[in-house]
């Protein structure tokens, strides 16, 4: 990735050797891409950028919710309600109604299109479908979340932000099926929690620009998740009746190596311990809201005993904390 990253950068970030260390310390040897990386060493239009993502997110979408309905052994025209959770690309109309026109869903079903959640998005997504599935025991709610990471980067970005993103992104997508009915199968969605920091606006998130969406990061979020996190966690915890020492698997988006550095630091946990989140990290890189997800999964395909506690952040500056019951 810094061999990419070098010829990426060679025309405008002098001293390229200076920075590469950003792509080892990133501690991620695979990503996948819509695009190939030779796309990468042109500039791009917002419009040009947009139209790939709609393609591609589409039938992106289209593979994940195939699985999902196949695993739960279910048809498209038994899912009630589509949430879709995406937050980098435009679309209008949304997602899951350009779904509907490559995947046979019943004219009637429900849609609700979540945008600007970034990495919480997929603790925040599930937990929205179990609220309706809640609302509606007798539905049953696809939860698609895309992210096309990797059409946001942008060549003549000079920011440490942009080169920070290129060394950490990748695009991917995940899908579940949520529902209350008595033949539902799978693990329980249990309580979750969100919280926002106030005066964070400018920790994380997109700034517009001319050529696409400009990347927004604080050097402050580890530090954040360090100082502020832990009693987050352990008051939600203790709403619940428990304490980190119940907690049979953590399931941590993994925002960065020093951002899973902290978040087992605030768990006291031993370095490394957070094996599935530092496995997808490696494996995927950092596919925004999907990522936890990618997590879950590992995690439950490992059998790891519950409860699993599921953590995001997010844009806002928001994290959102999740039990799921195995």
């Amino acid at each position: 990735m810094a061999a990419n990253g070098a010829e990426m950068f060679a025309t405008t970030h002098g001293g390229f050797e200076r920075l590469a260390p950003i792509y080892r310390n990133a501690l991620i040897e695979t990503r996948h891409s819509c695009v190939p990386i030779d796309w990468y060493l042109k500039p791009h239009s917002f419009s040009e950028r947009n139209d790939l993502f709609l393609k591609h997110a589409v039938a992106l979408m289209a593979e994940s919710a195939q699985k999902a309905l196949d695993e739960a052994g279910l048809t498209a025209g038994q899912i009630d309600t589509i949430i879709t959770v995406c937050s980098t690309g435009i679309a209008t109309p949304s997602l899951e109604a350009r779904l509907m026109q490559v995947m046979p869903f019943r004219p009637d079903v429900r849609r609700l299109p979540i945008f600007g959640l970034g990495c919480a998005g997929g603790v925040i997504g599930l937990a929205r479908a179990a609220g309706m599935a809640r609302a509606a025991p007798d539905s049953r709610v696809l939860l698609l979340v895309v992210e096309l990471c990797a059409l946001t980067f942008r060549f003549q970005d000079r920011s440490k932000s942009n080169l920070v993103a290129t060394a950490l992104f990748g695009d991917g997508a995940a899908a579940a099926v949520v529902s209350c009915r008595e033949d539902a199968i799978g693990p329980v969605v249990g309580a979750s929690h969100e919280h926002t920091w106030p005066d964070s606006l400018d920790v994380m998130g997109w700034d517009v620009a001319d050529d696409g969406l400009k990347v927004v990061f604080s050097r402050d979020i580890p530090s954040l998740v360090q100082d502020d996190f832990k009693p987050i966690a352990e008051t939600f915890l203790a709403r619940n009746g428990l304490t980190t020492a119940d907690v049979g698997g953590f399931v941590c988006h993994p925002g960065g190596a020093k951002v899973i550095d902290a978040l087992e630091d605030c768990f006291a946990l031993t370095a490394g311990a957070m094996v599935h989140t530092r496995e997808t990290l490696r494996a995927h890189g950092n596919m925004s809201s999907a990522t936890v997800l990618f997590v879950l999964k590992a995690a439950l395909d490992a059998d790891e005993p519950g409860p699993l506690l599921l953590t995001t952040l997010g844009p806002g500056f928001t994290t959102a904390v999740m039990l799921i019951h195995p």
